[in-house]
């Protein structure tokens, strides 16, 4: 793993040009895709660095926390201008960076290729919808094949999302992940102690950390989505007081006011989506850590469209 003395430098790998990656990062803020072979150079550059990371992520404050982006790529584009652009704020982002939205290629190769060129500035975790079998059912298979002709650029990218870190912890007090907990883990060194690398399994404690929702029931429940697990206050106080955590900070809800505290402030929901499908009407948020380890929330709405398409997808499914 990285070398702790060297957090504050930037891992680049030798092969990484810094005048390269900054002319295609200038092209991906333009909305423009990369060409096939540059995204699978860039996925190559981007495993060399996952690969160091923890299941456990660690980062440190300041930090900016954020939720599900979905392809929405102008409100990613907003979401930079509101927060600050990346490397000037450090940023987290807790999954779901394809599907739905329209610009999904887009949108997850600019977060990669940030990735690559400012490796300790920005952290990306996996998502439920950072899967092979959710991403051909919901959007990012068939838009890499309409904008590619092939499907390779989606495997490129389903294959790298097996090295994204599960979960991250902010200053040792904030864990964030996903989706929600686990009744097979009690301690982060039961996470730390994962195989990811592989496809997200349809049950069991990696499943159960990008599926599961808080709710207002003590206990574990049967999750609806038919994944992961319902969980009450009891169980995120529990796991909070196990850990040392402050706070459980997560994405993967639809919150129509961008963030919504649960379980008396012993978690969070955050979703840098707005207008989620192009239709949900709801605001997005991001969460600032600052030095001091004090919580901003900071809401936004849906940047002005530019040109999308007339939306012709079913009624979201509010459960992915």
């Amino acid at each position: 793993m990285l070398d702790e003395d060297k957090m504050n430098v930037d891992f680049v790998p030798p092969s990484t040009s810094h005048g390269d990656l900054d002319q295609k990062i200038s092209q991906l803020m333009q909305c423009k895709p990369l060409s096939e072979q540059e995204v699978k150079s860039l996925c190559e550059k981007a495993k060399e660095i996952l690969m160091e990371e923890n299941n456990v992520q660690p980062v440190k404050s300041p930090v900016t926390i954020c939720g599900d982006i979905h392809g929405q790529f102008h409100d990613l584009a907003e979401l930079f201008r509101i927060g600050g652009k990346c490397p000037d704020t450090n940023y987290l982002f807790m999954g779901d960076y394809v599907d739905r939205g329209y610009y999904s290629v887009e949108t997850v190769t600019l977060l990669v290729s940030l990735k690559v060129r400012y490796p300790q500035r920005i952290t990306i975790l996996r998502g439920n919808h950072e899967s092979r079998q959710i991403t051909q059912v919901y959007g990012f298979y068939d838009e890499c094949l309409r904008k590619y002709g092939n499907p390779n650029v989606w495997k490129t990218f389903t294959d790298l999302f097996d090295y994204l870190p599960l979960t991250a912890l902010v200053e040792s007090e904030i864990f964030c992940l996903h989706g929600g907990l686990s009744p097979s883990i009690e301690t982060l060194d039961n996470i730390r102690n994962f195989d990811r690398v592989q496809e997200v399994p349809h049950e069991g404690p990696m499943c159960d950390l990008l599926w599961s929702d808080p709710d207002d029931r003590c206990g574990w429940g049967i999750s609806p989505r038919g994944a992961g697990y319902t969980f009450g206050q009891d169980i995120s106080e529990q796991f909070n007081h196990t850990n040392s955590l402050k706070l459980i900070a997560r994405a993967h809800q639809l919150v129509m006011e961008g963030f919504n505290w649960g379980h008396e402030q012993k978690v969070v929901t955050i979703f840098s989506a707005p207008n989620y499908c192009y239709r949900c009407g709801n605001m997005a948020s991001i969460l600032e850590v600052d030095d001091c380890k004090n919580h901003t929330f900071i809401q936004f709405d849906p940047a002005p469209r530019r040109g999308e398409p007339d939306v012709t997808r079913r009624t979201p499914d509010y459960f992915l």
